[in-house]
């Protein structure tokens, strides 16, 4: 007999929050049961919202500043309030929340309701709403095994799971590393996240005109530029003879990173995610003015695997990008190598892990059988102590 339960799920209004939410709402729903997702506005045009999952929009707010603190407060009390009511007439089983102020509403009346509540941190530095919420949620999934401002007392409740990602990418995983002879094309993938990067734009073009003839002839760039910045980026690597494709917006970005021999880009949660699971090098460039820098956190461990090389932004000139590439590329095997140990950092099972410890409260569903987990807490206790089937 299968056990269909509801959950809820609460996310901020960015990709970075909703991609992961989207993501488990689909795994739960392929598991047989019913999801609805709970976020503001923005997260409402984000799109990949699975087809079966409800949507409910509940005011909430962002604190700065005193009087915007207290319109944040009132906002948040009302959304508060309008979760009540859903969880009075939907039942959830348990609320999942995923960072940003508008998951906030949603788990504050979890607590009132005594729901069982987990929380997920996309970043390498826990989030501000997962910070004020970290001490009275049921559990706490993590991407990284190491998470600044995660307190030690909490580690008995801490599991790694890693950071879900689109199915287009895992496939990638199962694939060779596209070859790459001494004198065939070098591909090269310049992602600035949605709305593309200004600084990368600026830079990359020159970078790639600095580099030696033997590698700039084989070069093939793609590239992600914001609309006001194309045409002066085409021009750039038309003037140096460097076949580049641009878009502002990559809906078959699976199928480029595919392709791609190295990557370069921001180091957002959903951007380092992706390049583990696919297992592409890359260079880094943390945005300085991320909440907390989580960006400089979040690329630590790829870096130190060797999948990925990190230049901090008041560093980042053509001169260090083409000295960098020049020092992934040129050797013989390198890019390979760093192509492996950049897969070393990914969890393919993130969302398998994620949808598990979900399920894990409550009675076993779908008649689950015992099952070898191979992720532990990270106190060194067997991961979903409390699973009926672990």
């Amino acid at each position: 007999m299968i056990i269909s339960r509801h959950y809820v799920l609460a996310a901020g209004g960015t990709g970075g929050h909703m991609m992961p939410a989207y993501a488990l709402g689909q795994e739960l729903i392929d598991r047989g049961h019913h999801v609805a997702l709970v976020t503001d506005g923005r997260g409402a045009k984000i799109p990949g919202k699975p087809e079966k999952m409800d949507m409910h929009i509940l005011p909430a707010g962002r604190m700065g500043g005193i009087r915007g603190s207290l319109a944040a407060l009132r906002a948040i009390w009302k959304g508060r309030a309008m979760a009540s009511q859903l969880y009075n007439s939907y039942e959830p089983m348990a609320v999942i929340g995923f960072g940003g102020y508008p998951a906030l509403p949603s788990l504050l009346a979890a607590f009132k309701h005594n729901i069982a509540t987990v929380i997920h941190e996309q970043n390498a530095v826990l989030g501000r709403v997962n910070r004020l919420t970290a001490r009275k949620v049921s559990a706490i999934a993590t991407a990284y095994p190491d998470v600044q401002r995660l307190k030690s007392k909490y580690a008995h409740k801490t599991h790694l799971v890693g950071n879900p990602v689109r199915e287009e990418i895992l496939k990638i995983r199962d694939e060779a590393y596209p070859s790459l002879s001494e004198d065939g094309i070098f591909r090269v993938l310049v992602t600035g996240g949605s709305q593309g990067a200004n600084i990368l734009s600026n830079i990359v073009p020159d970078g790639m005109a600095m580099l030696p003839i033997s590698l700039r002839s084989r070069l093939q760039v793609i590239q992600q530029c914001r609309a006001e910045d194309i045409e002066e980026v085409r021009a750039k690597y038309a003037h140096n003879d460097i076949p580049a494709e641009l878009a502002t917006y990559m809906p078959d970005l699976p199928d480029k990173l595919k392709l791609a021999h190295l990557v370069i880009g921001r180091a957002g949660a959903s951007t380092i995610a992706e390049l583990s699971a696919a297992g592409r090098p890359a260079i880094l460039i943390p945005l300085p003015s991320a909440m907390d820098d989580h960006q400089s956190h979040n690329v630590s461990e790829m870096v130190g695997a060797g999948g990925a090389r990190s230049i901090n932004q008041t560093a980042f000139n053509a001169k260090e990008l083409a000295k960098q590439i020049q020092k992934m590329a040129l050797k013989p095997g390198s890019l390979e190598n760093a192509a492996d140990r950049a897969k070393s950092c990914g969890r393919p099972d993130a969302v398998i892990d994620l949808a598990d410890l979900v399920e894990s409260f409550g009675p076993t569903p779908n008649n689950k059988q015992k099952r070898d987990y191979s992720r532990v807490r990270l106190d060194g206790s067997p991961a979903f102590a409390k699973d009926k089937y672990s």
